[in-house]
């Protein structure tokens, strides 16, 4: 079973373009977010508990011994030779400028780097950070913008404590974009208030405004969150497994074949999760994904351009 028979992944997406295997390197470089350090909230997303996206990641280590501990790790499962140093946790434009660079470039100056990718809030890309990362790419590397945008709808993004709107992330891409950096959006699918056809619209909405690439996470409950607390109440229930994997197979369907999944799933380890717990199961939902779509006969961009249902009236709200 390969799921990239049937979508456009990220790692085959690599080995195209670089003609060997390129493999990421999630780094913790020790930012902080502005919904965590009072500048626009306390605490963060309701959902946030960064240790459950970058569990890798050692703020601890200096980024050298970071990356050398992954190398080490990733030559046993893969032998790639050639990484992107991917920012990962927290906001990683949440600096000046100066500072940033600094950073990017003690991670780029290990061997075998061909590329960055920065993750971070559509609110915290100033156009100084827009100018950095284009300097990057004028010297032929691999740089993507990662965009945490999770819901095209301000009511959603309020309710989860977001601390942004979509005409943030709206200015920021197109302007990553118009410089030709590639942006990569994150979109959660299981919000609360959410259904299916949000996810759609919020889709939509992304495709509409351009993109790159796509990441999908299921939400999931992590310990010292205020999900946490709204489950344990009963105020939330998160998806089951199938229901994920119907409706991730339903959005990878829309997306356009041109568009690159950088991930169709994500994992918390089983010490911070708390629900649901096949989100522990990394590969036993991207195989869940493959046979679904198997299964349909069907691949990505087989239904691009096609009406999810009766949307029209979600995505205007958006």
């Amino acid at each position: 079973m390969i799921l990239s028979a049937r979508v456009n992944t990220f790692g085959q997406d690599l080995l195209r373009r670089h003609g060997e295997r390129v493999h990421k390197i999630a780094l913790d470089a020790g930012f902080t977010c502005p919904n965590r350090d009072g500048t626009k909230g306390r605490g963060g997303c309701s959902f946030c508990n960064n240790v459950s996206f970058s569990p890798g990641a050692n703020t601890r280590l200096g980024l050298a011994a970071q990356i050398a501990k992954a190398r080490h790790a990733i030559a046993k499962r893969t032998r790639a030779k050639k990484f992107i140093a991917y920012f990962q946790a927290y906001t990683n434009t949440y600096d000046k400028v100066e500072a940033l660079e600094a950073l990017y470039r003690e991670a780029l100056k290990e061997p075998d780097m061909v590329g960055l990718a920065v993750g971070t809030r559509p609110d915290c890309v100033s156009s100084d950070v827009l100018d950095l990362l284009d300097h990057f790419r004028d010297q032929g590397l691999e740089v993507w913008l990662e965009l945490g945008l999770q819901s095209a709808f301000d009511k959603t993004l309020e309710r989860v404590k977001r601390g942004h709107t979509f005409a943030e992330y709206r200015t920021t891409a197109i302007a990553a974009r118009q410089r030709g950096i590639p942006v990569c959006t994150h979109l959660i699918v299981g919000l609360p208030g959410e259904t299916e056809a949000h996810c759609h619209a919020t889709l939509d909405t992304v495709l509409e405004t351009g993109v790159d690439g796509l990441k999908l996470h299921p939400l999931h409950v992590v310990k010292h969150t205020l999900l946490a607390h709204q489950w344990r109440k009963g105020d939330y229930a998160p998806l089951s497994r199938k229901e994920y994997i119907a409706m991730a197979a339903n959005l990878i369907e829309r997306t356009p074949a041109n568009i690159v999944y950088h991930r169709v799933t994500a994992t918390a380890a089983r010490d911070v999760l708390l629900a649901p717990a096949w989100c522990a199961e990394k590969w036993n939902v991207l195989n869940g994904i493959e046979i679904e779509l198997r299964r349909r006969g069907t691949r990505q961009g087989n239904r691009a351009g096609t009406p999810f249902m009766n949307n029209e009236e979600l995505r205007h709200a958006a």
